[in-house]
């Protein structure tokens, strides 16, 4: 758990954007170390590039736990628990981190591939259709454990549910202005 917590607490985004001279991430847009505001700070690349990463912390929780610790179930939910939490709560920011998104793909890579097939489906259709990033994140996080239940992974299903309770509670500001009818379609300039 704490080897993915650290992984995890890694904040790509704002490390990228600086490195690339492009200010602190957590100045523009929503002020989030995501993909999507790095996108808004830095371009599509610096966003990819910052989704790739975040994912990849992810999955290397998950996979270290697996080829170095005893590979058990509950070792294997420790280390993507750590990860996500790790993400969204960094002590290096005074725990101001993402929103996981990327993270939880990452982790659900190792941990359940067709989960992962059936969460990448769905932020990328919904994606696609409404190109909204905040609602795409939502669903796809919802999806996992929907999947579990209906698939059988019964052992799962309590981290992913716990995971996309957790991932939803960071979007809370998104739903809010989802409400209002403000939120910022991916392609278009923040407001305000």
């Amino acid at each position: 758990m704490v080897i993915g917590y650290l992984l995890g607490s890694i904040p790509f985004g704002l490390l990228l954007t600086r490195l690339a001279g492009k200010g602190d991430v957590r100045d523009v847009g929503s002020g989030n170390i995501g993909a999507t505001n790095v996108m808004r700070a830095g371009g599509k690349t610096l966003g990819a590039v910052t989704l790739v990463l975040d994912a990849l912390k992810g999955a290397a929780a998950v996979w270290i736990a697996q080829n170095y610790f005893q590979a058990t179930p509950a070792s294997d939910q420790a280390a993507a628990a750590g990860a996500l939490v790790g993400h969204l709560y960094p002590i290096w920011l005074k725990f101001r981190g993402g929103k996981g998104v990327a993270t939880y793909f990452g982790i659900l890579c190792v941990l359940w591939f067709t989960g992962a097939l059936v969460y990448a489906a769905v932020w990328l259709a919904t994606l696609a259709i409404l190109r909204i990033s905040s609602v795409a994140g939502i669903l796809a996080v919802a999806s996992a454990p929907i999947a579990a239940a209906i698939l059988g992974q019964t052992i799962l299903f309590p981290l992913l549910l716990g995971f996309a309770l957790l991932v939803i509670w960071k979007h809370r500001e998104n739903i809010a202005r989802l409400r209002a009818g403000t939120e910022t379609r991916v392609g278009r300039a923040r407001s305000g």
